[in-house]
């Protein structure tokens, strides 16, 4: 899973909404509420007029509600406030019962699957950080599909993980670790201000470095993979400490990853967003 609402929606129907109803005592007009609060979170927002319609009748806001599993929404973010506005409208029908039973069935929900949130008391939704890495693979995976360069790329890098399946050896792994690097150059070639074709002079023509050593820091991880026997040349044996194995693996793919948000304005992410844009009635 991609750890985010949007896509399940359409599971929260019978993980959520309807245990809720046939568990507890529902008021009969909650609904009318609670299809208010969602509808902001719509690509497409109802007229005043329609939405007053459906809101005015319970049993309509009800139908609307439950119709609403093939709806689009405008971003993740909307969908988050949702959630978390619920628990408010059910707590001012002053049913604690109702709204402490919300946040249960929402965190269950959470954790069947595996969505990259973490709910907090008393109803607060935060990013957590499998599910901000994610979001970046999965921005990163969009981003192939609109250069075929880069796709030609990460199509070579992700062949070369799947091979792992036969055997994580120490050839495998480095042959991964090269694939990605080449395609960290892809990315970062996109930018207008890029034309070293190297991704140690690359880091000098990018612009979105926080600090110097963060450029720095991928820098030497490049000399790394060029230094290294058998990842980007034929490296110096001299200063190999030990075999690659399945650490490496781990930790350097996905440090990796990570660099990417710097190296191009044109990676999207929707966490990464929500955090940056939230409100301040969200903070703890």
């Amino acid at each position: 899973m991609r750890g985010e609402f949007i896509p399940i929606w359409s599971e929260t129907w019978r993980n959520i909404w309807r245990p809720l109803t046939w568990e507890g005592s529902v008021p009969s007009d909650v609904y009318c509420d609670l299809y208010r609060e969602l509808s902001n979170a719509f690509a497409e927002v109802p007229s005043i007029e329609d939405l007053a319609v459906i809101i005015g009748d319970p049993v309509k806001s009800f139908q609307a509600f439950r119709d609403s599993r093939c709806i689009q929404f405008s971003n993740e973010k909307a969908l988050v406030r949702f959630f978390e506005a619920t628990y408010d409208v059910l707590d001012e029908f002053q049913d604690a019962a109702l709204a402490d039973r919300y946040f249960e069935l929402l965190a269950g929900f959470i954790e069947r699957y595996s969505l990259g949130y973490s709910l907090r008391r008393p109803c607060l939704l935060s990013p957590t950080l499998p599910g901000i890495f994610s979001d970046v693979s999965c921005g990163l995976k969009k981003l192939s599909e609109t250069d075929a360069h880069i796709a030609e790329l990460y199509q070579a890098h992700e062949e070369a993980v799947k091979d792992l399946r036969f055997g994580a050896t120490e050839e495998r792994i480095k042959t991964c670790i090269g694939k990605q690097f080449m395609l960290l150059e892809a990315v970062a070639s996109t930018s207008d201000l890029v034309n070293a074709s190297t991704l140690g002079s690359i880091c000098d023509q990018v612009q979105s470095w926080p600090h110097v050593t963060v450029k720095e820091s991928l820098r030497k991880l490049y000399g790394f993979a060029s230094d290294y026997p058998g990842i980007r040349h034929g490296g110096n044996p001299a200063a190999k400490l030990r075999g690659m194995d399945a650490r490496d693996m781990t930790a350097i793919s996905i440090v990796l990853t990570g660099y990417t948000v710097y190296l191009t304005s044109s990676l999207h992410t929707k966490l990464t967003s929500f955090i940056s844009d939230r409100d301040d009635r969200q903070k703890p």
